[in-house]
C-alpha cells in the first residue's frame, strides 16, 4: 500500500460475513450511486453507494485468499478504469468517509418503485 491522505486518517471496512478487512486512506478521489441492476442485485438494494480510489491504495489485511473477484483481474465490477482504480462499496465501510455522493449513475436502469428525492446530478448512464 502506498501513502494515506495528508491527514493519515485510514478508514477500514469489511465484508458481510467478515471473513475480508481492508483498510484505505480517506483519500477517495469520488463517490456515487449507482443504480444498475448488477449493483441492486449485489446490495440487494435499490442502489450501490460507491467510492473510487487508486488500486494500490487498498490494503487487505484479512481474507485476501476467499475474495470473490466477478469478471477478469484487471476490469470487473470493482476493479476499474484499466485496473487502476478499485471501487469500495461505502456501505462496507466502519469509518465514515469524509467525501459524500456527488452524483447519480445508471438511472436510466434504475429500480422503477425508487424515487430519487435529492438534488444531485444524475446519469442515464456512467
Amino acid at each position: 500500500m502506498t501513502g494515506t491522505d495528508s491527514t493519515g486518517r485510514m478508514l477500514s471496512g469489511r465484508c458481510e460475513c467478515r471473513a475480508v478487512r481492508y483498510r484505505v486512506p480517506d483519500a477517495f478521489l469520488y463517490v456515487g450511486n449507482c443504480h444498475c441492476s448488477n449493483c441492486r442485485a449485489g446490495t440487494g438494494s435499490a442502489f450501490k453507494p460507491f467510492a473510487g480510489i487508486e488500486r494500490d491504495k487498498l490494503q487487505v489485511v484479512e481474507g485476501a485468499d476467499t475474495l470473490l473477484v466477478w469478471g477478469d483481474e484487471k476490469d470487473n465490477h470493482t476493479v476499474v478504469r484499466g485496473g487502476g482504480y478499485v471501487h469500495i462499496a461505502t456501505g462496507s465501510l466502519a469509518d465514515e468517509p469524509s467525501i459524500r455522493p456527488t452524483e447519480h449513475i445508471f438511472v436510466g436502469s434504475k429500480a422503477p418503485w425508487f424515487e430519487i428525492t435529492d438534488e444531485l446530478p444524475q446519469s442515464e448512464e456512467h
